[in-house]
């Protein structure tokens, strides 16, 4: 089934999508080469659909938009 590109996964199914643990996923964010999450609450984050597959395209050669944080 096809998701929609706005549509919000979190970190359990990113991990599993993209091999990253969750220490990593949050080292790429910090380096700017991971997409940031989107804030869903107090304690709570995901990430868009698109944001991923973008990611996935070329995992080495992703740069967040915005550059390097």
């Amino acid at each position: 089934m096809r998701r929609a590109p706005n549509a919000i996964i979190r970190r359990a199914e990113v991990e599993s999508e993209t091999g990253l643990s969750r220490s990593t996923i949050y080292q790429r964010i910090k380096a700017g080469t991971f997409p940031p999450p989107v804030r869903l609450g107090v304690r709570s984050v995901g990430w868009r659909v698109a944001d991923i597959e973008a990611f996935l395209v070329s995992p080495a050669d992703y740069e967040a938009a915005g550059g390097s944080v």
